[in-house]
């Protein structure tokens, strides 16, 4: 599957359950009618468990310069920083945290389905809005800017750190 390119997209949900947020390529539509999503998780993942019991969440489909915010919440500054959220702009007055420059889909859980050590989500679209900026996307273990077809190729996106 690394070989297969997809969009960067970060999954935030809030509510009792808690604020988190996590980097995700497994998004996909489901249904335009009614608008549908779903995203996959790690069954046993904190926020796994945290969409379940607050019933929300959001996926915010990442602008190509955002690599270091797919890092954030893949993991990869935990061990410097106690929240994931700290220092990234997010558009405010939403129940689910939307990261500012994203398209993002806002979503009430529809129906969860446990398929192996995954949990697979869908999410009826309460809200949506297009950024309008050129997605990050990833393949074989690195960010890649998407070129529209007879555009000319450029290398992939080197990690930026803020």
């Amino acid at each position: 599957m690394r070989r297969v390119a997809s969009s960067v997209t970060v999954v935030t949900t809030d509510g009792t359950a808690g604020r988190f947020g996590t980097t995700v390529s497994a998004f996909s539509s489901v249904s335009a009618d009614p608008p549908t999503v779903l995203v996959c998780l790690f069954a046993q993942s904190r926020i796994a468990k945290a969409i379940s019991e607050n019933g929300r969440f959001c996926v915010n489909v990442l602008p190509e310069e955002s690599a270091y915010v797919a890092d954030r919440f893949a993991g990869r500054d935990d061990a410097n920083v106690e929240d994931r959220f700290s220092g990234i702009p997010l558009n405010s007055g939403r129940d689910t945290p939307q990261i500012a420059g994203a398209t993002f889909f806002d979503c009430v859980v529809d129906q969860s389905i446990l398929s192996g050590s995954h949990l697979i989500v869908t999410g009826n679209v309460h809200a949506v809005a297009d950024a309008g900026a050129a997605p990050l996307a990833y393949r074989n273990g690195g960010y890649h800017r998407v070129i529209p077809h007879g555009a000319s190729a450029q290398d992939p996106i080197e990690k930026k750190r803020e």
